[in-house]
């Protein structure tokens, strides 16, 4: 299954315009057109389509868990001294 294939199932279950999508993906400040958008979603056959590559996933993925679930909280800084010595 390639990353497109993932990309249009992915799009299809959560129902997802290009507009949402376009939104994830700024969540993690990778920017993408419509256009190279719409050029990932068609069939391989086309004169325009173009391989979904590793990093649009992967920021796509990452831009989806911040979309559910919300930033990631800062870590708290701890006022008891080490003791580990």
């Amino acid at each position: 299954m390639s990353n497109n294939d993932i990309m249009k199932k992915l799009r299809v279950a959560l129902k997802f315009t290009d507009d949402d999508i376009i939104k994830v993906l700024a969540l993690v400040n990778f920017r993408v057109t419509k256009t190279e958008l719409a050029a990932i979603f068609r069939n391989e056959d086309h004169p325009n389509f173009k391989p979904c590559g590793d990093q649009i996933l992967r920021n796509f993925l990452n831009g989806l868990i911040i979309y559910k679930r919300g930033p990631r909280p800062a870590p708290a800084k701890s006022t008891k001294p080490n003791t580990d010595q």
